[in-house]
């Protein structure tokens, strides 16, 4: 009779290939202490090249982190030493990186970003205090080769960082969302990043105004988001500008007698749907 084959007897370049295909919470508290190869296995730097936190809980009570408490025999779960854990695993090698938006981040995770992550091409940027966010557009520059970036909680630097994407990083194509856009930040985004690709701004909020000078200055848009908008109406003079765009969503756009104080609003929904886009725009065709 044929011998039956264990997972443990597969080699480790074929169980990291497998891992890297897992959630961070089965990587950190679940692979790791099965066995020892799959211990090794998951010490492979292709496990840590897309790091999406958005998806977890990692609020002090949430089960995964008890979980991690119980694996590591550690009385307590500290998200900025966790962060730094993972980036670690990874080598250098990480090419995605999002950060959690349930909590305010410390700039000191973001900045260990910048240093140990030099291959990033997709950022989701934490939620920073606003003492911080001045710190933002410094760092961003440091990514040469990033391609996309996603904001939760548009930073007051806005500006400054979209002048240093243009600045910085030429291979820069996609960028989300939320909250208020502002005759400024409409600008800013034509101003600086006129070869776009790629926009999510579902949920947003803006008028026709900002929206057309947005499509009229950003001529190799490719695909734009803006289900669930705020603060237009999708009209005849609105289509014919934006019929160059491939793919074009505003299922749910509306005006709203809320519009004026939309700018404080923003549904979760939109902020953590996963690591990014579900326009097909993610970046894990680097992962193989």
């Amino acid at each position: 009779m044929e011998e039956e084959r264990r997972w443990e007897d597969l080699g480790i370049d074929c169980l990291a290939n497998i891992f890297s295909r897992l959630d961070l919470e089965d990587l950190t508290v679940s692979v790791p202490f099965v066995c020892k190869p799959w211990f090794e296995a998951s010490t492979d730097v292709q496990c840590w090249r897309v790091l999406n936190l958005r998806d977890m809980d990692l609020m002090p009570w949430s089960s995964f982190s008890t979980r991690f408490k119980q694996a590591y025999n550690t009385k307590r779960f500290l998200l900025t030493s966790f962060v730094k854990t993972l980036i670690d695993r990874g080598r250098g090698s990480t090419v995605e990186l999002a950060f959690p938006c349930q909590r305010f981040a410390s700039l000191q995770e973001l900045e260990y970003a910048s240093i140990n992550c030099p291959k990033l091409k997709v950022l989701g940027l934490p939620n920073l205090f606003r003492q911080d966010e001045r710190h933002v557009p410094g760092l961003i520059r440091k990514w040469k080769g990033l391609e996309f970036l996603s904001m939760g909680k548009k930073p007051s630097t806005f500006t400054r960082i979209i002048e240093q994407i243009s600045l910085n990083c030429n291979n820069f194509t996609g960028l989300r969302l939320s909250g208020r856009i502002s005759r400024e930040h409409a600008l800013a985004i034509v101003d600086h990043l006129p070869r776009l690709k790629y926009l999510a701004m579902s949920g947003c909020s803006l008028s026709k105004r900002e929206l057309l000078a947005i499509l009229d200055g950003c001529k190799e848009l490719e695909a734009v988001d803006l289900s669930n908008c705020t603060g237009f109406v999708v009209d005849d003079e609105i289509t014919r500008i934006a019929s160059f765009i491939r793919d074009f969503k505003y299922e749910g756009a509306k005006m709203g007698e809320d519009y004026m104080c939309y700018s404080m609003y923003y549904d979760e929904n939109y902020m953590y749907d996963g690591f990014f886009w579900g326009m097909g725009w993610r970046c894990s065709t680097y992962i193989n």
